[in-house]
C-alpha cells in the first residue's frame, strides 16, 4: 500500500475571520481532492489534526469509491461552493492544482498579431482571482486580474467597474527618481491607459450587473521595444472572459501606425512609432469597434477609415481566439444575479409622463429650464411608483416590487433605483424617436447644426494670453503662460526618465460648471483624459523650440458645460496661444459627434452634441483638426453594430462642423494680439562648447551669478549638452547677457579686431592685453604702431584700453596681438619718413603716440605753442596736443614753478595750455614745459618787452602766428621763440 500523501497549509497567526475563511477554502480543496481521488479509484481519509496544518491521507484502495457518491457530496453544498469545488476537481484531475502534489502548469494561447505573436497564459499565476492572465510580447510582460465581489454593491444603473493600470519601474530595470521609491498614486500616463482599458470593456458587461468588479494590470517586464498599452486592453478582455463576470464578448486592443513606405502597421515597435504620422489605439470585439483614440499629423478621413479597418482585422483574430480559449478554460458566468427591469414598468411611466417629456423636448431649449421641468416629472413618477420605505436614494435597498392595497386598489411599487433606471430608458426612447423621425433635437437645432459661437481675446490683462470661448451652453476660459525650460512638465516613468514636456494643456472641470457641488483639488481621471485629448489635438501646430524657444502651458477652466467641453478647450486653447504671441502653424478646432442607431439599421449622426445626447445616445465621437485634416480623435461606442459606413458619415459631418467653427473663431472680437505680451518673458538660447561649460558656470556657479546680477537675466546651462537659456524681462537685458557669455566662452579668432581691450600688465618687451574674459595675449612692442617704440611703458600703462587684432593663436594657447594691424585695417595712413624720424608716433590713436594720420608740421625745440589741448592726465604729468595728432608730455615738475602733486588738481582733460618744446628728439619722446612759458612771460613783462614784439632766441620775444588747422577747430597756434 502506498504511503499517505500529506498536504500542509500553515496557518500562522490568524484572526477569527481570516481563519474561518481559510477553513472554507481548505475544506473546498479537500472535497475537490476527494472527488478527484474517487474518480481515480483511491480511498479518502481525513484524520484529525491538532497541529497548524490540515493533513489528508490519500491511500490506494482496491475498491474504488463510486463517482456518483462524490457527485452527491457536491450536490449538498451551496451552489457557488459546489461550482468552485467541481472546477477545483477538474483541475486536480489534470494535475494542475493540489498544491503539494503537482506544480501548476500554465495554459497557453498564441495569437498572430501583425508580424509577430503574442502569448497569453493562465492557470499558473493568480489562481484565486476570478480571471488572471499573463500576456507577453517580445520581452514585455503584463499581469492582469479580474475579480468580482460575491455580494451586490450597485443598483444596476451602471456597471460597477474599476480599472487600475500600474507601470513598475522594476519592469525596465529602474527605480523611481523621486523621493518615494514605491509606486503609489497613478501617474497621468497610467490614468490614460486605465481609461483605454475601461472604455471598451464597460459597455460589454451585461446590463443589470450589480457586483463590484475590479480589473488590475501591472507591467512586470518592459523591453523598451514593444509598447504595453494595446497589450493591457487585450489582457483585461481575456481575464474578464475567463472570469465569472458576464461579459458579452471578448475584447481586444491594438495600436496602428502609418509608416512611410510601409503603410499601416499593427502593433508597431517603439522605434517604428518615432517615424509614424499616426498613433491610433483601437479596441473592440470580433463583430464591432468599441473605442478609438489617436493622434495624427493632419490625416484625411480616408486614411483614418483605412486605419480603423486595418486595426479591427487584427482585433477580430484576437477576439475569436480568446472566446474559444475562454469557452474551454473559463468559469461559468454569473448571469443569475443580473438585475433585470420588471416587465411593464417602462410602459407605465411612458403612459404617465411620456407626452409631457416630448413636449418639454420640443418647447424648452434651455438646459436649466428643461432640467427643472424633467425633475418635476421624475418626482411625480417616484411619488406614484417608489416604495414608501425606499423613497430616498440614499437608503440601502434591493430592486423589488410589492402590492400596495391602500384605497382598495392594487398598485405595483418598485425600488428607487429601479424606477430611476426606467425613467432614463423612457427619456432616451423619446429623445431618440424625435431625432430619428423628425430630425428634432432638444435645443431646436437640426442634426447637422453647430450651436452659436462667441469668443473674445485678452480677457485677463496680466496673463500672457487669454480667451473666453463660448459655444451654446458650453464655455471655456483658456489661459496661456510662457516660460523657459524650468517651466516644462517633467515626466519620470517606466519608459522615459526625466523627460521634459515643453507644451502641455491642463483641463479643469469644477462642479459649478454644471450647477452642482462636489470634490475639488487634484484632477480626476476624466479631467486628465480630456486635457490629454485637447493637448494632443493642438500639439501638431505648436512651433518647434528652435523657432519659438518657450515652454507653453495652456490652462482650460470649464465655466459652463453642456456637451463637449474638451473640444471647447481645443478652440479656446488655440486662440489663447495666438493671443500670447505663439506663432502657430495653423488654427485648429474640435467638435463632438453623436449617433442614434436602432436595431433595424436606421441611424442619425448628430453634430455638436449636448450632454443629454451624449448620455442617451450611442456614440461620443470627438474629432479635432483644421478644415482639411485631423490631429486628434476619440470615439466611445456603447453598442455593437457601428459600421465603417456610419463612421465615414460621422467623419464627413465632423469636417463640416470644424470648418464652420474655424470660420467663427476667425471672428473673435477682440482678436488675438499675435505678439508677445509686455508681461511675457524674453528668451534667448545659445550653445556653449562642452569644454567651456565649466568656465561659463564658474566655481560654485560664481560666473553665472555675476552675469545674472549684472543683467537681471535668469541663466540656465545644461552641463551635459552645453545648451543655455537666457530669460529676462527685456530684449536688451538678454542681449547683454548673451554678449557677456559669448565673450567668456569664445576663442579668439585670427584676423578679428577686438576693441576696448584692457591692458593687464606692461613689460619692457610688450604689453599683455585681455582680449576675452580670462584670455590674454601679447602685444609686442614692435606691433604697437608705425613708429619705433623703445619701451611700451612709455606709451601705455595697466588699465588702459586699446584696440588689437589677433595675429596668431598657437597650439599652446598663446595669442599674438597687434595694434599696428588695427591702424592699417582702419585705414590710418603711415606718417611720412620725416615725421617718423623726428620720433613722433603718428600711427595710432593713443594719446602718447600721436595721431591717426601724418602731421602737417614738426614741433621745433625752443618754441612756445599756445592754446594746446590737454588730451590725457596721468599721475606723473599731462599729455598735450602740440600740433594736430602730435602730442608731448608735460611732466608734473614742468607744470608750474610751485610744487604740484597732481596736475589733475589744477586742470582737466580738454583744457588748453601754453607749452614750450624742451626736447623733440628723433624717434623719441617730446618733452614740454608749461613752467618755462610762464617764466619767460614774467621776465619779458619785467623788462617792459611787449609780448608780441621782439627778441630772438637769446634775447627777446618774437611772436609768429602759425597757420590755421581744421583739426584744431580753426584755432591758430602761436609760436614764440625764446
Amino acid at each position: 500500500m502506498a504511503p499517505p500523501i500529506t498536504l500542509h497549509y500553515p496557518l500562522g497567526i490568524l484572526s477569527s475571520t481570516t481563519l474561518s475563511h481559510f477553513h472554507k477554502r481548505t475544506n473546498a480543496l479537500l472535497m475537490a481532492a476527494t472527488i478527484t481521488a474517487a474518480q481515480a479509484g483511491t480511498a479518502i481519509s481525513t484524520p484529525h489534526t491538532s497541529s497548524s496544518s490540515y493533513v489528508a491521507g490519500i491511500k490506494r484502495s482496491s475498491r474504488p469509491r463510486a463517482a456518483p457518491q462524490a457527485h452527491d457530496w457536491c450536490s449538498s453544498m451551496p451552489p457557488l461552493a459546489a461550482r468552485r469545488a467541481r472546477a477545483c476537481a477538474a483541475r486536480a484531475a489534470e494535475g494542475a492544482l493540489l498544491g503539494g502534489v503537482t506544480a501548476p502548469v500554465a495554459q497557453q494561447l498564441r495569437i498572430a498579431v501583425g508580424d509577430r505573436e503574442i502569448l497569453l497564459e493562465t492557470g499558473e499565476i493568480g489562481r484565486q482571482a476570478g480571471g488572471a492572465v499573463m500576456v507577453t510580447d517580445g520581452e514585455t510582460m503584463l499581469y492582469t486580474t479580474a475579480c468580482a465581489d460575491e455580494d451586490s454593491s450597485s443598483d444596476g444603473s451602471f456597471a460597477p467597474l474599476q480599472v487600475n493600470y500600474t507601470e513598475r519601474f522594476s519592469a525596465a530595470g529602474r527605480t523611481s527618481g523621486g523621493f518615494l521609491k514605491r509606486e503609489g498614486r497613478p501617474k497621468d500616463h497610467e490614468v490614460l491607459v486605465a481609461r483605454l482599458i475601461d472604455r471598451p470593456i464597460r459597455p460589454m458587461i451585461q446590463s443589470g450587473w450589480t457586483h463590484s468588479t475590479q480589473v488590475l494590470t501591472w507591467v512586470m517586464s518592459y523591453d523598451g521595444t514593444h509598447s504595453p498599452e494595446p497589450l493591457a486592453i487585450t489582457a483585461a478582455g481575456a481575464a474578464l472572459a475567463l472570469s465569472d463576470v458576464p461579459l458579452r464578448s471578448a475584447v481586444a486592443g491594438a495600436r496602428v501606425a502609418l509608416l512611410p513606405g510601409r503603410g499601416f502597421v499593427v502593433n508597431p515597435t517603439v522605434e517604428e512609432m518615432e517615424g509614424s504620422t499616426l498613433d491610433m489605439v483601437i479596441a473592440g470585439t470580433s463583430e464591432a469597434v468599441l473605442m478609438i483614440e489617436g493622434f495624427c499629423d493632419f490625416l484625411t478621413d480616408e486614411q483614418m477609415l483605412e486605419a480603423v479597418r486595418c486595426g479591427h482585422d487584427a482585433i477580430r483574430t484576437m477576439c475569436v481566439a480568446i472566446d474559444e480559449w475562454a469557452a474551454k478554460l473559463g468559469k461559468p458566468k454569473r448571469t443569475s444575479s443580473l438585475l433585470l427591469p420588471p416587465e411593464g414598468l417602462d410602459d407605465t411611466i411612458r403612459a404617465m409622463i411620456g407626452q409631457q417629456i416630448e413636449e418639454g423636448y420640443r418647447s424648452t431649449p434651455s438646459k436649466q429650464e428643461r432640467g427643472e421641468l424633467f425633475g418635476a416629472l421624475r418626482q411625480q413618477v417616484r411619488d406614484a411608483l417608489v416604495l414608501p420605505a425606499a423613497a430616498s436614494p440614499q437608503q440601502p435597498q434591493q430592486p423589488q416590487q410589492q402590492q400596495d392595497d391602500s384605497n382598495g386598489a392594487a398598485e405595483k411599487r418598485y425600488a428607487y433605483p429601479t424606477v430611476s433606471m426606467a425613467l432614463k430608458r423612457v427619456e432616451s426612447a423619446i429623445m431618440r424617436r424625435l431625432v430619428l423621425e423628425a430630425g428634432f433635437r432638444a435645443d431646436g437645432r437640426g442634426v447637422a447644426d453647430v450651436r452659436p459661437i462667441w469668443s473674445r481675446a485678452a480677457v485677463l490683462p496680466r496673463t500672457h494670453g487669454s480667451v473666453l470661448f463660448t459655444r451654446g451652453e458650453t464655455q471655456a476660459l483658456a489661459v496661456t503662460t510662457l516660460g523657459c525650460n524650468r517651466s516644462a512638465q517633467r515626466i519620470d516613468s517606466m519608459s522615459v526618465e526625466d523627460e521634459e514636456q515643453r507644451f502641455y494643456l491642463q483641463y479643469s472641470f469644477p462642479p459649478s460648471s454644471v450647477g452642482e457641488t462636489g470634490r475639488t483639488g487634484a484632477p480626476g481621471r476624466r479631467e486628465v483624459g480630456h486635457g490629454n485629448l485637447a493637448e494632443r489635438a493642438l500639439l501638431p501646430v505648436v512651433p518647434d523650440e528652435a523657432s519659438f524657444p518657450y515652454t507653453i502651458r495652456v490652462e482650460s477652466t470649464i465655466t459652463e458645460s453642456n456637451g463637449s467641453s474638451s473640444m471647447a478647450s481645443v478652440c479656446g486653447g488655440c486662440l489663447s496661444m495666438l493671443d500670447a504671441g505663439v506663432p502657430l502653424k495653423r488654427m485648429v478646432a474640435g467638435v463632438a459627434m453623436g449617433l442614434i442607431l436602432e436595431a433595424d439599421g436606421r441611424f442619425v449622426v448628430l453634430t455638436d452634441i449636448l450632454g443629454s445626447e451624449d448620455a442617451l445616445g450611442d456614440m461620443d465621437f470627438k474629432v479635432a483638426g483644421d478644415g482639411q485634416g485631423i490631429t486628434a480623435f476619440q470615439m466611445d461606442i456603447k453598442v455593437e453594430g457601428i459600421t465603417l459606413d456610419i463612421l465615414q458619415t460621422a467623419l464627413e459631418a465632423a469636417g463640416n462642423g470644424r470648418r464652420h467653427i474655424l470660420a467663427e473663431m476667425e471672428r473673435c472680437s477682440p482678436a488675438p494680439r499675435a505678439t508677445l505680451s509686455q508681461y511675457a518673458p524674453r528668451i534667448r538660447q545659445m550653445t556653449v562648447p562642452l569644454d567651456k561649460v565649466g568656465m561659463a558656470i564658474g566655481p560654485g556657479g560664481r560666473t553665472i551669478r555675476q552675469i545674472e546680477e549684472a543683467t537681471g537675466v535668469d541663466m540656465q546651462i545644461d552641463g551635459d549638452t552645453g545648451f543655455v537659456t537666457l530669460k529676462g524681462d527685456t530684449e536688451e537685458a538678454c542681449a547683454q547677457a548673451e554678449a557677456l557669455l559669448k565673450g567668456l566662452v569664445s576663442d579668439p579668432e585670427v584676423g578679428t579686431v577686438y576693441r576696448g581691450c584692457k591692458v593687464t600688465s606692461v613689460m619692457p618687451f610688450g604689453a599683455f592685453v585681455e582680449v576675452l574674459p580670462k584670455r590674454e595675449g601679447l602685444l609686442h612692442v614692435s606691433e604697437w604702431g608705425y613708429s619705433h617704440v623703445r619701451n611700451v611703458a612709455d606709451v601705455v600703462k595697466e588699465g588702459d584700453l586699446v584696440d588689437v587684432m589677433v595675429l596668431e593663436v598657437q597650439d599652446s594657447g598663446k595669442i599674438k596681438l597687434s595694434r599696428k594691424s588695427v591702424l592699417q585695417a582702419d585705414g590710418v595712413p603711415a606718417p611720412p619718413p620725416s615725421a617718423a624720424d623726428s620720433g613722433g608716433d603718428s600711427g595710432g590713436s593713443s594719446p602718447r603716440s600721436g595721431g591717426r594720420g601724418a602731421p602737417k608740421a614738426v614741433p621745433e625745440e625752443g618754441k612756445v605753442y599756445r592754446g594746446c589741448r590737454i588730451t590725457q592726465i596721468m599721475p606723473f604729468g599731462a599729455f598735450v596736443e602740440v600740433l594736430p595728432r602730435v602730442e608731448g608730455l608735460v611732466h608734473v615738475s614742468e607744470w608750474s614753478a610751485a610744487f604740484t602733486r597732481n596736475i589733475a588738481d589744477d586742470a582737466a582733460i580738454g583744457d588748453t595750455v601754453d607749452v614750450l618744446v624742451l626736447e623733440a628728439p628723433q624717434g623719441g619722446k617730446m618733452r614740454l614745459s608749461r613752467k618755462a612759458v610762464a617764466a619767460a612771460e614774467a621776465a619779458a613783462a619785467a623788462a617792459g618787452i611787449p609780448a608780441d614784439s621782439s627778441g630772438g632766441a637769446k634775447g627777446g620775444v618774437a611772436a609768429a602766428v602759425a597757420g590755421s588747422d581744421s583739426d584744431k577747430e580753426n584755432e591758430d597756434p602761436v609760436e614764440v621763440a625764446v
